[in-house]
Protein backbone atom coordinates (compact mmCIF):
# COMPACT_ATOMS: atom_id res chain seq x y z
CA UNK A 1 0.00 0.00 0.00
CA UNK A 2 1.38 3.40 -1.00
CA UNK A 3 1.59 6.31 1.41
CA UNK A 4 -1.21 8.86 1.04
CA UNK A 5 -0.21 11.71 -1.27
CA UNK A 6 3.53 11.44 -0.64
CA UNK A 7 6.31 12.87 -2.83
CA UNK A 8 5.57 10.30 -5.54
CA UNK A 9 1.81 10.84 -5.56
CA UNK A 10 0.38 9.82 -8.98
CA UNK A 11 3.85 8.89 -10.26
CA UNK A 12 3.61 5.16 -10.89
CA UNK A 13 6.88 4.47 -12.71
CA UNK A 14 10.55 5.23 -12.26
CA UNK A 15 10.56 7.30 -15.45
CA UNK A 16 7.51 9.31 -14.32
CA UNK A 17 9.19 10.09 -11.01
CA UNK A 18 12.38 11.24 -12.72
CA UNK A 19 10.51 13.42 -15.23
CA UNK A 20 8.53 15.10 -12.47
CA UNK A 21 11.21 15.62 -9.83
CA UNK A 22 14.02 16.52 -12.25
CA UNK A 23 12.12 18.63 -14.77
CA UNK A 24 8.54 19.56 -13.86
CA UNK A 25 8.42 20.04 -10.11
CA UNK A 26 10.25 23.35 -9.88
CA UNK A 27 9.10 24.98 -13.11
CA UNK A 28 7.41 28.37 -12.61
CA UNK A 29 3.69 28.80 -13.22
CA UNK A 30 2.07 30.79 -15.99
CA UNK A 31 -1.67 31.02 -15.23
CA UNK A 32 -3.05 32.41 -18.47
CA UNK A 33 -6.73 31.97 -17.60
CA UNK A 34 -8.31 32.52 -14.20
CA UNK A 35 -11.14 34.43 -12.52
CA UNK A 36 -9.35 35.93 -9.53
CA UNK A 37 -9.86 39.57 -8.57
CA UNK A 38 -7.26 42.12 -9.68
CA UNK A 39 -8.57 44.40 -6.93
CA UNK A 40 -7.63 41.84 -4.28
CA UNK A 41 -4.15 41.57 -5.82
CA UNK A 42 -3.74 45.35 -5.92
CA UNK A 43 -4.83 45.66 -2.30
CA UNK A 44 -2.84 42.56 -1.25
CA UNK A 45 -5.81 41.19 0.63
CA UNK A 46 -5.25 39.21 3.83
CA UNK A 47 -7.95 36.61 4.44
CA UNK A 48 -9.78 36.37 7.74
CA UNK A 49 -10.13 32.59 7.87
CA UNK A 50 -9.87 29.42 5.80
CA UNK A 51 -13.60 29.50 4.99
CA UNK A 52 -13.22 32.85 3.25
CA UNK A 53 -10.32 31.78 1.07
CA UNK A 54 -11.51 28.20 0.49
CA UNK A 55 -15.30 28.29 0.24
CA UNK A 56 -16.03 31.84 -0.89
CA UNK A 57 -17.15 31.64 -4.51
CA UNK A 58 -16.05 28.03 -5.05
CA UNK A 59 -18.98 26.40 -6.83
CA UNK A 60 -17.00 23.15 -7.20
CA UNK A 61 -17.18 22.68 -3.43
CA UNK A 62 -20.73 24.02 -3.23
CA UNK A 63 -22.02 21.34 -5.62
CA UNK A 64 -20.54 18.56 -3.50
CA UNK A 65 -21.87 20.02 -0.26
CA UNK A 66 -25.35 20.01 -1.79
CA UNK A 67 -24.78 16.41 -2.87
CA UNK A 68 -24.05 15.66 0.78
CA UNK A 69 -27.38 17.12 1.85
CA UNK A 70 -25.93 20.30 3.35
CA UNK A 71 -28.42 23.12 3.83
CA UNK A 72 -27.84 26.18 1.62
CA UNK A 73 -27.29 28.33 4.71
CA UNK A 74 -23.91 26.60 5.11
CA UNK A 75 -23.04 27.02 1.42
CA UNK A 76 -24.05 30.43 0.07
CA UNK A 77 -26.00 31.52 3.14
CA UNK A 78 -25.15 33.39 6.34
CA UNK A 79 -24.14 30.53 8.62
CA UNK A 80 -21.01 31.19 10.75
CA UNK A 81 -17.72 30.58 8.98
CA UNK A 82 -16.67 27.83 11.41
CA UNK A 83 -19.92 25.96 10.78
CA UNK A 84 -19.49 26.23 7.02
CA UNK A 85 -15.99 24.82 7.33
CA UNK A 86 -17.27 21.91 9.41
CA UNK A 87 -19.86 21.05 6.76
CA UNK A 88 -17.14 21.12 4.12
CA UNK A 89 -14.90 18.84 6.19
CA UNK A 90 -17.79 16.40 6.62
CA UNK A 91 -18.32 16.47 2.87
CA UNK A 92 -14.65 16.15 1.93
CA UNK A 93 -14.14 12.88 3.75
CA UNK A 94 -16.72 11.29 1.43
CA UNK A 95 -15.11 12.52 -1.80
CA UNK A 96 -13.08 9.41 -2.51
CA UNK A 97 -12.05 9.48 -6.18
CA UNK A 98 -12.97 13.16 -6.58
CA UNK A 99 -10.27 15.70 -7.59
CA UNK A 100 -11.47 18.04 -4.84
CA UNK A 101 -10.03 15.58 -2.34
CA UNK A 102 -6.61 15.81 -3.95
CA UNK A 103 -6.76 19.56 -4.62
CA UNK A 104 -7.78 20.32 -1.04
CA UNK A 105 -5.01 18.21 0.48
CA UNK A 106 -2.39 19.59 -1.91
CA UNK A 107 -3.38 23.08 -0.80
CA UNK A 108 -3.19 22.06 2.86
CA UNK A 109 0.25 20.52 2.32
CA UNK A 110 1.85 23.22 0.19
CA UNK A 111 0.44 26.39 1.78
CA UNK A 112 -0.29 25.31 5.36
CA UNK A 113 2.19 22.48 5.99
CA UNK A 114 -0.60 20.09 7.02
CA UNK A 115 -0.05 16.47 5.96
CA UNK A 116 -2.94 14.85 7.78
CA UNK A 117 -6.43 14.14 6.50
CA UNK A 118 -9.17 16.75 6.77
CA UNK A 119 -12.42 15.17 7.93
CA UNK A 120 -15.18 15.72 10.45
CA UNK A 121 -12.91 14.78 13.38
CA UNK A 122 -9.84 16.81 12.36
CA UNK A 123 -11.80 19.90 11.28
CA UNK A 124 -11.08 21.86 14.48
CA UNK A 125 -7.36 21.11 14.29
CA UNK A 126 -7.20 22.21 10.65
CA UNK A 127 -9.37 25.27 11.32
CA UNK A 128 -7.03 26.49 14.05
CA UNK A 129 -3.85 25.72 12.11
CA UNK A 130 -5.00 27.38 8.88
CA UNK A 131 -6.43 30.47 10.54
CA UNK A 132 -3.21 31.05 12.51
CA UNK A 133 -1.17 30.58 9.33
CA UNK A 134 -3.37 33.01 7.38
CA UNK A 135 -2.39 35.82 9.73
CA UNK A 136 1.24 35.57 8.63
CA UNK A 137 2.38 38.22 6.11
CA UNK A 138 3.40 35.68 3.48
CA UNK A 139 -0.20 34.38 3.36
CA UNK A 140 -1.60 37.54 1.80
CA UNK A 141 -2.84 37.36 -1.80
CA UNK A 142 0.52 38.44 -3.18
CA UNK A 143 2.32 36.15 -0.78
CA UNK A 144 0.35 33.14 -2.00
CA UNK A 145 1.13 34.04 -5.60
CA UNK A 146 4.84 34.36 -4.80
CA UNK A 147 4.92 31.08 -2.89
CA UNK A 148 3.37 29.28 -5.85
CA UNK A 149 6.07 30.59 -8.21
CA UNK A 150 3.67 32.40 -10.51
CA UNK A 151 5.50 34.61 -13.00
CA UNK A 152 2.42 35.86 -14.86
CA UNK A 153 -1.34 35.54 -14.61
CA UNK A 154 -4.24 36.77 -16.72
CA UNK A 155 -7.53 37.76 -15.14
CA UNK A 156 -10.87 37.77 -16.97
CA UNK A 157 -12.17 41.26 -17.72
CA UNK A 158 -15.18 42.81 -19.41
CA UNK A 159 -14.64 45.40 -22.17
CA UNK A 160 -16.40 48.01 -20.03
CA UNK A 161 -13.92 47.49 -17.17
CA UNK A 162 -11.69 50.50 -16.52
CA UNK A 163 -8.75 48.20 -15.66
CA UNK A 164 -7.88 50.62 -12.87
CA UNK A 165 -6.70 47.81 -10.59
CA UNK A 166 -4.42 46.48 -13.30
CA UNK A 167 -2.93 49.97 -13.56
CA UNK A 168 -2.28 50.04 -9.83
CA UNK A 169 -0.61 46.62 -9.91
CA UNK A 170 1.57 47.58 -12.88
CA UNK A 171 2.70 50.78 -11.16
CA UNK A 172 3.69 48.94 -7.97
CA UNK A 173 7.32 47.95 -8.47
CA UNK A 174 7.32 45.89 -5.25
CA UNK A 175 5.34 43.08 -6.91
CA UNK A 176 7.22 41.08 -9.54
CA UNK A 177 4.42 38.88 -10.91
CA UNK A 178 2.87 40.28 -14.07
CA UNK A 179 -0.93 40.60 -13.88
CA UNK A 180 -2.48 41.19 -17.29
CA UNK A 181 -6.09 41.62 -18.37
CA UNK A 182 -7.82 39.17 -20.69
CA UNK A 183 -10.72 40.30 -22.86
CA UNK A 184 -14.11 38.62 -22.17
CA UNK A 185 -16.81 40.30 -24.35
CA UNK A 186 -19.67 37.85 -23.72
CA UNK A 187 -22.16 40.54 -22.74
CA UNK A 188 -21.85 42.22 -26.13
CA UNK A 189 -22.67 38.90 -27.82
CA UNK A 190 -25.64 38.01 -25.62
CA UNK A 191 -28.10 40.12 -27.59
CA UNK A 192 -31.04 38.16 -26.20
CA UNK A 193 -30.15 38.83 -22.55
CA UNK A 194 -32.63 41.02 -20.61
CA UNK A 195 -29.79 43.33 -19.54
CA UNK A 196 -28.35 43.77 -23.06
CA UNK A 197 -29.46 47.40 -23.47
CA UNK A 198 -28.14 48.29 -20.02
CA UNK A 199 -24.80 46.75 -20.91
CA UNK A 200 -24.57 48.79 -24.11
CA UNK A 201 -24.93 51.92 -22.01
CA UNK A 202 -22.00 50.75 -19.85
CA UNK A 203 -19.94 50.16 -22.98
CA UNK A 204 -20.79 53.66 -24.19
CA UNK A 205 -19.57 55.17 -20.93
CA UNK A 206 -16.32 53.21 -21.03
CA UNK A 207 -15.52 53.88 -24.68
CA UNK A 208 -16.88 57.42 -25.03
CA UNK A 209 -18.69 56.28 -28.19
CA UNK A 210 -22.45 56.58 -28.55
CA UNK A 211 -23.73 53.15 -29.55
CA UNK A 212 -26.88 53.42 -31.64
CA UNK A 213 -26.05 50.93 -34.38
CA UNK A 214 -24.25 47.63 -34.86
CA UNK A 215 -21.44 49.56 -36.56
CA UNK A 216 -21.19 51.77 -33.46
CA UNK A 217 -20.93 48.64 -31.33
CA UNK A 218 -17.96 47.42 -33.35
CA UNK A 219 -16.31 50.84 -33.04
CA UNK A 220 -16.82 50.84 -29.26
CA UNK A 221 -15.37 47.33 -28.95
CA UNK A 222 -12.35 48.31 -31.07
CA UNK A 223 -11.83 51.30 -28.80
CA UNK A 224 -11.84 49.08 -25.73
CA UNK A 225 -9.57 46.51 -27.37
CA UNK A 226 -6.97 49.22 -27.87
CA UNK A 227 -7.37 50.18 -24.21
CA UNK A 228 -6.76 46.56 -23.19
CA UNK A 229 -3.89 46.15 -25.67
CA UNK A 230 -2.07 49.15 -24.24
CA UNK A 231 -2.21 47.43 -20.85
CA UNK A 232 -0.58 44.25 -22.09
CA UNK A 233 -3.62 42.18 -23.04
CA UNK A 234 -2.65 39.37 -25.42
CA UNK A 235 -5.64 37.07 -25.28
CA UNK A 236 -9.39 36.97 -25.38
CA UNK A 237 -11.82 34.47 -23.95
CA UNK A 238 -15.38 33.57 -24.89
CA UNK A 239 -17.98 31.51 -23.05
CA UNK A 240 -20.20 30.11 -25.78
CA UNK A 241 -23.01 27.57 -25.82
CA UNK A 242 -21.28 26.21 -28.92
CA UNK A 243 -19.11 27.59 -31.71
CA UNK A 244 -21.77 28.68 -34.17
CA UNK A 245 -21.52 29.46 -37.84
CA UNK A 246 -24.73 30.91 -39.26
CA UNK A 247 -23.52 33.43 -41.86
CA UNK A 248 -25.33 36.77 -41.79
CA UNK A 249 -24.82 40.20 -43.29
CA UNK A 250 -24.43 43.57 -41.62
CA UNK A 251 -28.06 44.47 -42.37
CA UNK A 252 -29.29 41.35 -40.61
CA UNK A 253 -26.99 41.96 -37.66
CA UNK A 254 -28.21 45.55 -37.46
CA UNK A 255 -31.85 44.44 -37.31
CA UNK A 256 -31.10 41.95 -34.55
CA UNK A 257 -29.05 44.53 -32.65
CA UNK A 258 -31.97 46.98 -32.69
CA UNK A 259 -34.35 44.29 -31.45
CA UNK A 260 -31.93 43.52 -28.65
CA UNK A 261 -31.81 47.16 -27.60
CA UNK A 262 -35.61 47.22 -27.48
CA UNK A 263 -35.79 43.93 -25.59
CA UNK A 264 -37.87 42.27 -28.32
CA UNK A 265 -37.99 38.48 -28.71
CA UNK A 266 -35.42 36.95 -31.06
CA UNK A 267 -35.42 33.65 -32.92
CA UNK A 268 -32.55 31.16 -32.50
CA UNK A 269 -31.53 31.83 -36.11
CA UNK A 270 -31.39 35.58 -35.51
CA UNK A 271 -29.29 35.12 -32.40
CA UNK A 272 -26.89 32.71 -34.12
CA UNK A 273 -26.50 35.03 -37.12
CA UNK A 274 -25.75 38.03 -34.90
CA UNK A 275 -23.24 36.10 -32.82
CA UNK A 276 -21.56 34.69 -35.91
CA UNK A 277 -20.95 38.04 -37.57
CA UNK A 278 -19.79 39.65 -34.31
CA UNK A 279 -17.48 36.71 -33.55
CA UNK A 280 -15.98 36.94 -37.04
CA UNK A 281 -15.38 40.65 -36.53
CA UNK A 282 -13.72 39.99 -33.18
CA UNK A 283 -11.62 37.15 -34.57
CA UNK A 284 -10.25 39.40 -37.29
CA UNK A 285 -9.42 42.06 -34.73
CA UNK A 286 -7.62 39.51 -32.58
CA UNK A 287 -5.56 38.52 -35.61
CA UNK A 288 -4.71 42.17 -36.26
CA UNK A 289 -3.63 42.70 -32.65
CA UNK A 290 -1.76 39.41 -32.37
CA UNK A 291 -4.07 38.15 -29.61
CA UNK A 292 -4.95 34.54 -28.87
CA UNK A 293 -8.65 33.64 -29.12
CA UNK A 294 -9.91 31.22 -26.46
CA UNK A 295 -13.28 29.56 -27.07
CA UNK A 296 -14.89 27.79 -24.11
CA UNK A 297 -18.07 25.95 -25.05
CA UNK A 298 -20.25 22.95 -24.31
CA UNK A 299 -21.86 24.21 -21.10
CA UNK A 300 -25.57 24.37 -20.34
CA UNK A 301 -25.90 27.02 -17.66
CA UNK A 302 -28.31 27.85 -14.82
CA UNK A 303 -30.36 24.66 -15.06
CA UNK A 304 -32.01 24.94 -11.65
CA UNK A 305 -34.19 28.01 -12.08
CA UNK A 306 -35.39 28.02 -8.47
CA UNK A 307 -31.82 28.13 -7.18
CA UNK A 308 -30.69 30.52 -9.90
CA UNK A 309 -33.33 32.99 -8.70
CA UNK A 310 -31.96 32.58 -5.18
CA UNK A 311 -28.19 32.50 -5.70
CA UNK A 312 -27.54 33.86 -9.22
CA UNK A 313 -25.09 32.59 -11.87
CA UNK A 314 -21.83 30.68 -11.29
CA UNK A 315 -23.06 29.06 -8.09
CA UNK A 316 -22.98 25.41 -9.14
CA UNK A 317 -26.02 24.77 -11.32
CA UNK A 318 -24.37 24.29 -14.71
CA UNK A 319 -23.80 21.04 -16.58
CA UNK A 320 -22.27 19.54 -19.72
CA UNK A 321 -24.08 20.17 -22.99
CA UNK A 322 -24.18 17.58 -25.76
CA UNK A 323 -24.67 20.07 -28.62
CA UNK A 324 -21.50 21.20 -30.38
CA UNK A 325 -21.80 20.72 -34.16
CA UNK A 326 -18.42 20.04 -35.77
CA UNK A 327 -19.53 21.46 -39.12
CA UNK A 328 -20.21 24.86 -37.57
CA UNK A 329 -16.93 24.86 -35.64
CA UNK A 330 -15.03 24.08 -38.83
CA UNK A 331 -17.09 26.61 -40.79
CA UNK A 332 -16.32 29.39 -38.33
CA UNK A 333 -12.58 28.69 -38.35
CA UNK A 334 -12.58 28.43 -42.12
CA UNK A 335 -14.36 31.77 -42.54
CA UNK A 336 -11.44 33.43 -40.74
CA UNK A 337 -8.81 31.28 -42.42
CA UNK A 338 -9.99 31.95 -45.98
CA UNK A 339 -8.83 35.58 -45.68
CA UNK A 340 -5.78 34.59 -43.61
CA UNK A 341 -7.25 36.28 -40.51
CA UNK A 342 -7.52 33.29 -38.21
CA UNK A 343 -5.79 34.17 -34.92
CA UNK A 344 -4.03 31.68 -32.71
CA UNK A 345 -6.94 29.82 -31.14
CA UNK A 346 -7.48 27.53 -28.15
CA UNK A 347 -10.59 25.33 -28.10
CA UNK A 348 -12.06 23.97 -24.87
CA UNK A 349 -15.20 21.84 -24.80
CA UNK A 350 -16.88 20.88 -21.55
CA UNK A 351 -17.99 17.64 -23.19
CA UNK A 352 -15.19 15.05 -23.29
CA UNK A 353 -16.90 13.44 -26.28
CA UNK A 354 -15.66 16.44 -28.27
CA UNK A 355 -11.97 15.64 -27.71
CA UNK A 356 -11.48 13.77 -30.99
CA UNK A 357 -13.48 16.36 -32.92
CA UNK A 358 -11.31 19.19 -31.60
CA UNK A 359 -8.09 17.31 -32.32
CA UNK A 360 -9.14 16.51 -35.86
CA UNK A 361 -10.50 20.01 -36.59
CA UNK A 362 -7.43 21.90 -35.35
CA UNK A 363 -5.25 19.82 -37.64
CA UNK A 364 -7.07 21.34 -40.61
CA UNK A 365 -5.91 24.87 -39.78
CA UNK A 366 -2.33 24.56 -38.54
CA UNK A 367 0.28 26.51 -40.49
CA UNK A 368 3.78 27.96 -40.30
CA UNK A 369 2.66 31.24 -38.71
CA UNK A 370 2.94 29.70 -35.23
CA UNK A 371 3.98 26.46 -33.59
CA UNK A 372 0.74 24.78 -32.59
CA UNK A 373 -1.31 27.71 -33.87
CA UNK A 374 -4.55 25.96 -32.93
CA UNK A 375 -4.59 24.30 -29.53
CA UNK A 376 -6.79 21.78 -27.76
CA UNK A 377 -7.13 23.47 -24.40
CA UNK A 378 -6.52 21.75 -21.09
CA UNK A 379 -9.28 19.53 -19.70
CA UNK A 380 -11.80 22.02 -18.37
CA UNK A 381 -14.16 22.30 -15.40
CA UNK A 382 -15.99 18.96 -15.16
CA UNK A 383 -13.00 17.32 -16.86
CA UNK A 384 -10.02 18.71 -14.93
CA UNK A 385 -9.59 15.51 -12.96
CA UNK A 386 -7.14 12.64 -13.46
CA UNK A 387 -9.25 10.68 -15.95
CA UNK A 388 -10.28 13.82 -17.85
CA UNK A 389 -6.72 15.11 -18.15
CA UNK A 390 -5.42 11.75 -19.32
CA UNK A 391 -8.22 11.48 -21.87
CA UNK A 392 -7.63 14.99 -23.24
CA UNK A 393 -3.85 14.58 -23.49
CA UNK A 394 -4.09 11.07 -24.92
CA UNK A 395 -6.46 12.25 -27.62
CA UNK A 396 -4.16 15.16 -28.43
CA UNK A 397 -1.15 12.82 -28.54
CA UNK A 398 -2.99 10.35 -30.79
CA UNK A 399 -4.31 12.87 -33.29
CA UNK A 400 -2.09 15.92 -32.91
CA UNK A 401 1.14 16.95 -31.18
CA UNK A 402 1.22 16.72 -27.41
CA UNK A 403 4.72 18.22 -27.23
CA UNK A 404 3.39 21.61 -28.45
CA UNK A 405 0.55 21.72 -25.89
CA UNK A 406 0.36 24.97 -23.87
CA UNK A 407 -0.59 23.09 -20.73
CA UNK A 408 -2.51 23.84 -17.56
CA UNK A 409 -4.43 26.83 -16.20
CA UNK A 410 -6.40 27.22 -12.99
CA UNK A 411 -9.68 28.69 -14.35
CA UNK A 412 -10.24 29.44 -10.68
CA UNK A 413 -11.47 32.13 -8.33
CA UNK A 414 -9.19 30.95 -5.51
CA UNK A 415 -5.67 32.09 -4.73
CA UNK A 416 -4.88 28.63 -3.39
CA UNK A 417 -5.62 26.88 -6.68
CA UNK A 418 -2.09 26.99 -8.06
CA UNK A 419 -1.51 23.48 -6.74
CA UNK A 420 -3.70 22.34 -9.65
CA UNK A 421 -0.63 22.91 -11.79
CA UNK A 422 1.23 20.39 -9.62
CA UNK A 423 -1.66 17.94 -9.96
CA UNK A 424 -1.56 18.36 -13.75
CA UNK A 425 2.22 18.05 -13.94
CA UNK A 426 2.22 14.82 -11.98
CA UNK A 427 -0.41 13.36 -14.30
CA UNK A 428 1.49 14.62 -17.36
CA UNK A 429 4.76 13.03 -16.21
CA UNK A 430 3.01 9.78 -15.36
CA UNK A 431 1.46 9.68 -18.84
CA UNK A 432 4.71 10.40 -20.64
CA UNK A 433 6.64 8.13 -18.29
CA UNK A 434 4.21 5.35 -19.16
CA UNK A 435 4.93 5.79 -22.86
CA UNK A 436 8.64 5.39 -22.12
CA UNK A 437 8.30 2.48 -19.70
CA UNK A 438 6.17 0.57 -22.21
CA UNK A 439 8.74 1.06 -24.95
CA UNK A 440 6.49 3.38 -26.95
CA UNK A 441 9.02 6.24 -26.82
CA UNK A 442 12.79 6.11 -26.21
CA UNK A 443 14.38 7.28 -23.00
CA UNK A 444 16.05 10.32 -24.54
CA UNK A 445 16.50 12.51 -21.49
CA UNK A 446 17.34 15.66 -23.44
CA UNK A 447 14.21 15.45 -25.60
CA UNK A 448 11.97 14.40 -22.72
CA UNK A 449 13.18 17.35 -20.65
CA UNK A 450 12.31 19.71 -23.50
CA UNK A 451 8.84 18.19 -23.90
CA UNK A 452 8.00 18.24 -20.18
CA UNK A 453 9.31 21.76 -19.52
CA UNK A 454 7.58 22.96 -22.68
CA UNK A 455 4.16 21.69 -21.67
CA UNK A 456 4.59 22.87 -18.07
CA UNK A 457 5.61 26.44 -18.93
CA UNK A 458 7.79 27.27 -21.90
CA UNK A 459 5.26 26.53 -24.67
CA UNK A 460 2.79 28.99 -23.18
CA UNK A 461 5.39 31.73 -22.87
CA UNK A 462 6.26 31.34 -26.55
CA UNK A 463 2.67 30.84 -27.76
CA UNK A 464 1.18 33.92 -26.10
CA UNK A 465 4.25 36.07 -26.64
CA UNK A 466 4.58 37.13 -23.01
CA UNK A 467 7.65 39.15 -22.08
CA UNK A 468 9.16 37.04 -19.32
Amino acid sequence: MKTFMDQNFLLRTECARKLYHDFAEHMPILDYHCHISPQEIAQDKQFTDITEVWLGGDHYKWRQMRSNGVDEAYITGDAPARDKFQKWAETLEKLIGNPLYHWSHLELQRFFGYYGHLNSETAEEVWQLCNAKLQEPQMSVRGLIRQAGVTLLCTTDDPADTLEWHDKIREDVSFDTQVLPAWRPDKSLNVDAPAFADYIRQLEAASGITVKTFSDLKDALKNRMEHFHQRGCLLSDHGLDYVMYTPAGDAEAEAVFQKGLRGEPLTPTEIAGYKTILMLFLGREYHRLGWVMQLHYGCRRNNNSRMFDRTGPDTGFDCISSYAPADQLAGFLNALSVTDELPKTILYSLNPNDNAVIDSVIGCFQDASAVGKLQHGSAWWFNDHKAGMIEQMTSLANMGMLANFVGMLTDSRSFLSYTRHEYFRRILCDLIGGFVEEGEYPYDEKVLEKIVKGICYENAVRYFGFDL
